[in-house]
């Protein structure tokens, strides 16, 4: 049994952390972009209003996406737990969670946060390439292919995404800060934040998230 929330910037390690406590703790990954996806893949009604406002370019409003995750929240495979990754992004949206968690009898176990320093970040996925062809990730500082440019695995042509370039990371982190950081006092006065630093290796902060978990 687990209910946690994985906080941090983006490029801080969420995705490799997430794959390990969902292999231990045997819960769902809750992401709100899959969540979306799937949800205007199958045309529920939620989907359709989600689809309304991507379509149009803009963001789907917080009450709309608290509607959308705790829906998935009552689903049969959540009733030994989960793992939220990208939900909540705001107060708002921390705020509607845990009125819907207390509604339910639930509470959140912990709440994970991994903290990188923001140069760090920049550096981490302004060095990342993906290969054209079969889709491999390298890093030209951390997993360098052998050859510069060219995919290891299929001789693909290596490209960085526009994601990833050092103005658009530095953007994003900025939006982070604004929204989102603010969770980190949030949760601290919860009691539920756990903060490990991101910048040690993988396999270090998932033995000191298990150890606090308990």
């Amino acid at each position: 049994m687990l209910r946690a929330v994985l906080l941090g910037p983006p490029g801080a390690g969420k995705g490799t952390q997430a794959v390990k406590l969902v292999d231990k703790y045997q819960v769902p990954h809750i992401s709100t972009g899959d969540i979306f996806r799937k949800n205007i893949s199958e045309g529920t009604e939620l989907g359709v209003r989600a689809k309304s406002y991507i379509d149009a370019g803009k963001l789907v409003p917080d009450e709309l996406t608290c509607e959308i995750v705790t829906s998935r929240l009552l689903e049969d495979d959540c009733a030994n737990g989960f793992l939220l990754d990208g939900f909540p992004r705001t107060i708002f949206q921390a705020d509607k969670l845990d009125q819907f968690l207390k509604e339910n009898g639930m509470k959140l176990d912990i709440v994970i946060n991994l903290s990188v320093p923001s140069e760090q970040i920049i550096s981490r996925l302004s060095g990342r390439r993906i290969c054209r062809s079969c889709g491999a990730s390298y890093n030209i500082v951390t997993i360098p292919p052998k050859k510069e440019g060219v995919c290891d695995r299929c001789g693909g042509e290596l490209y960085q995404r526009k994601d990833d370039a050092p103005e658009t990371v530095a953007s994003r982190l900025k939006t982070y800060d604004e929204q989102t950081a603010p969770l980190v006092d949030y949760y601290k006065n919860t009691g539920a934040l756990a903060d490990f630093d991101g910048t040690r290796d993988a396999e270090a902060i998932f033995g000191d998230i298990v150890q606090t978990i308990g």
